[in-house]
């Protein structure tokens, strides 16, 4: 699955060739040119990286990142400015950046930035068009957040992390408030409905993820 990029640059021409260089690498970018229009992209999308202008219409960068990380927004986030005073830098770092890159710079360092923070230790786990996150308990289908109930949840947990191997019946059902064959079979049908996973049922024996 391409990491999905919020880029938020007012210069045209630079923003252009930003991502013209970040889709080459094989990242997917949503270009943005004023504060106003980031927020509606964070909003309606989930990243996994913000590049953010300092100096933009609207809403300055500064205040944008601040906003989102007091919404608990974690995506991690860069800066790309002509701001060069101690003050700027030091509050971007304060409010949640993780880099800043004074402009001028080449795009190519922007890239080899991206590219070490977005291969950072990624513990996330991929299934088919899942992507669990077990630092933050995140689960995302298609890009987007989704919400499971504590019993899927626990459920969930247990399979992602056994893909290709049996569960024994009584270690889900230890998953569930009233145990039982029949209770454990609708909460796996709700899981199914809601994720996709791929469980099958071995008569007798338990229940198993096949990888997709």
């Amino acid at each position: 699955m391409k990491k999905n990029i919020l880029l938020l640059e007012d210069d045209s021409l630079l923003a252009q060739t930003i991502r013209e260089l970040l889709i080459c690498e094989g990242y997917e970018v949503t270009l943005v040119a004023c504060g106003n229009e980031a927020v509606d992209a964070s909003y309606d999308n989930v990243f996994d990286l913000y590049i953010f202008d300092i100096n933009v219409p609207d809403i300055n960068g500064l205040e944008l990142l601040q906003s989102l990380r007091e919404a608990d927004d974690k995506t991690p986030a860069i800066f790309i400015s002509a701001l060069v005073d101690l003050n700027s830098i030091s509050k971007a770092f304060e409010i949640g950046a993780d880099d800043y890159i004074k402009k001028p710079f080449f795009p190519e360092e922007l890239l080899i930035r991206v590219n070490a923070k977005l291969a950072q230790k990624n513990s996330n786990i991929i299934y088919k068009n899942l992507e669990y996150d077990p630092k933050s308990n995140t689960l995302k289908k298609d890009g987007r957040v989704i919400a499971l109930g504590e019993v899927q949840e626990q459920l969930f947990i247990l399979f992602i992390n056994n893909i290709n191997k049996t569960l024994d019946k009584d270690i889900l059902m230890d998953c569930l408030e009233k145990p039982s064959p029949v209770a454990l079979r609708v909460a796996l049908t709700k899981l199914k409905q809601t994720t996709g996973l791929d469980i099958k049922n071995l008569r007798g024996i338990g229940y198993i993820l096949e990888q997709g």
